[in-house]
């Protein structure tokens, strides 16, 4: 499937220095097709075949999440186990009394919407999570909330009327000192998402939802991972561990000027590590490099790949990172919390995966690309197999 260049249709550069994290942003007809991303035939397949426990699976009306005995029946496995069978005639009972249906982490359960998720990732430099909302009535499932992570929204069918309340707290955080000041009671904009629409609603802007339109609504929300200036000195503490002051005792029983003497020596390190320049790209790098969110075996692939130059490869993160060497002869690739240090013949194999990423490529098209057999190929994929970078998907796409 080819990539659906959400980040042309929210605006490239411009998106990214003047609405992310600013201000909503909503595209009419941005995508021909939403339903290839996902159709209500494989919502129903994912209902019949997964055990979704609440509330990865979950019923939601007027903000509160419905008891799970109220749309599943207990069943007792023969080793004693019990597990919840979803129970359709329930299920479509309360969406009739207006619940509204939500599957967390959908791009973990169905591939189309998981490549829409890398792509994101790849752009914006962070993680995503698709999440799925279906709703049938007027009725609003979550009420007027704000979430504490950026969203692009994708409307697959149906209509949904969003009301955009705006912000009364500069970035909210889940964990945060003071909750927002209430929503003001007019919205300062009123959308209705059709087919194929995009919207983009930074954190911390109230809004409601209710497919309040005389008809069904299925769309999917991608959740943006937040990157903030708490998380970045999290981060420089511990990266600061290689300091003695930092690994010392506080001298709690020491006098005041002693306890001065130590601050100044705190101090000092950490404003001299603020004033590196490079500090907030290699803390990127970092967060990039060691994302392990969308992990997959490559079975039956346990031992050796074989050299069929039909077989695909495909990078299982689109966040990775590739350097030239110390010494300037050869690279270093950064993936999965693993560092590969390559010839400079291994570089068109790294930069095809890393231009093809979500999608997978051929053996054949990568030693084509980088000049050497196939079985060199195979030798610099398996080093990324072991180390969990890359997966193999077999011979149809």
């Amino acid at each position: 499937m080819s990539p659906l260049n959400l980040a042309a249709h929210l605006g490239q550069d411009e998106f990214l220095a003047q609405v992310l994290h600013r201000r909503y942003r909503h595209i009419p007809a941005a995508l021909p097709n939403p339903g290839e991303l996902i159709t209500w035939d494989d919502v129903n397949t994912i209902l019949a075949t997964h055990r979704l426990e609440p509330p990865r699976l979950r019923l939601s009306v007027d903000g509160e999440m419905l008891p799970a005995h109220r749309y599943t029946a207990p069943v007792t496995t023969r080793r004693h186990t019990v597990w919840q069978r979803l129970h359709p005639a329930e299920l479509h009972a309360r969406l009739v009394e207006g619940a509204s249906l939500v599957i967390d982490a959908v791009d973990e359960l169905h591939p189309p919407v998981g490549r829409a998720a890398m792509e994101l990732e790849q752009w914006l430099r962070t993680g995503v999570q698709a999440n799925l909302y279906a709703s049938f009535t007027a009725r609003e499932g979550f009420g007027v909330h704000w979430d504490d992570h950026d969203v692009v929204v994708i409307q697959i069918d149906g209509a949904k009327r969003w009301k955009l309340y705006g912000p009364t707290r500069t970035a909210p955080m889940y964990k945060d000192t003071a909750e927002p000041e209430p929503p003001p009671e007019e919205p300062v904009a009123e959308l209705v998402l059709h087919p194929g629409d995009v919207l983009h609603l930074p954190r911390g802007w109230w809004h409601s939802v209710a497919a309040s339109e005389g008809e069904h609504s299925l769309h999917l929300t991608f959740g943006i991972q937040t990157t903030t200036g708490a998380q970045l000195l999290s981060w420089l503490a511990d990266d600061l561990r290689r300091h003695d002051v930092l690994r010392e005792d506080l001298p709690v029983h020491a006098n005041a000027a002693q306890q001065v003497v130590y601050l100044e020596r705190l101090r000092k390190e950490v404003t001299t590590a603020l004033e590196d320049p490079a500090l907030i790209a290699r803390y990127t790098a970092t967060r990039d490099t060691t994302d392990l969110t969308r992990l997959r075996p490559s079975l039956p692939h346990i031992t050796r790949i074989p050299t069929d130059p039909d077989l695909h490869i495909r990078l299982i993160t689109a966040r990775t990172h590739l350097s030239s060497a110390p010494n300037g002869d050869g690279v270093i690739f950064r993936a999965c919390e693993n560092e590969w240090e390559m010839a400079a013949e291994a570089l068109p194999l790294l930069q095809r995966l890393m231009s093809a990423a979500p999608c997978a490529v051929p053996l054949g098209e990568l030693a084509v690309a980088t000049g050497v057999s196939v079985e060199d190929v195979v030798a610099v994929v398996s080093e990324l197999v072991e180390g969990q970078a890359v997966t193999v998907e077999g011979t149809e796409r």
